[in-house]
């Protein structure tokens, strides 16, 4: 699985290519919705105003909105 990270107006944005299906992607953005990992702080999560998963197996989109930015 390859993993891109995109700033965008909103936010950002990750895709994923490669060996990834889309059902994980779903399944990590409901556990991080409902504070089941420990991907970011608190403080993090509370930035987000949106996450959207977008596309197919083997190409699937995140998109993150709110006070978000890219890491270097």
């Amino acid at each position: 699985m390859n993993k891109n990270v995109f700033k965008t107006c909103e936010g950002v944005k990750m895709a994923f290519t490669g060996a990834v299906a889309k059902e994980n992607i779903i399944k990590m953005v409901e556990n991080c919705a409902t504070g089941q990992c420990e991907c970011m702080s608190d403080e993090s999560k509370a930035k987000i105003s949106n996450m959207e998963v977008t596309g197919e197996d083997g190409e699937v989109n995140l998109n993150l909105s709110g006070d978000v930015v890219k890491k270097r």
